[in-house]
């Protein structure tokens, strides 16, 4: 399994951002290998991070092609005050079962 996580500091959206970003949803949530996203901000709001989970490094590549990202990329100065992207595989994934997350729950917790 792994993510992308796409960390960033939101400027101004337009028409042409929301439109490309509905795309770019259907088009990750399409791919047989997408299993999830998490969204999060910072308190102040100043910073944002979406994490999308894919089961393997082909559709996040397949994903990273397609035209309307690459399309997105290529405008990212209007919508974005800047960008960090990692892409981690990830080995573990646990926690004491009361959370629902996209990744699954490899150990029972113990009490």
């Amino acid at each position: 399994m792994y993510s992308a996580a796409f960390i960033f500091e939101p400027g101004e959206y337009d028409d042409e951002f929301h439109r490309l970003n509905a795309i770019i949803d259907a088009v990750a949530k399409s791919l047989p290998g997408f299993l999830g996203v998490d969204s999060w901000q910072s308190t102040s709001g100043s910073l944002r991070n979406v994490t999308y989970f894919w089961s393997d490094l082909e559709t996040l590549k397949t994903f990273s092609m397609h035209p309307a990202h690459q399309e997105a990329k290529r405008q990212y100065a209007r919508w974005y005050q800047g960008y960090h992207i990692v892409v981690s595989e990830v080995l573990r994934s646990y926690g004491d079962g009361t959370l629902t997350h996209v990744t699954p729950n490899e150990r029972q917790h113990d009490g």
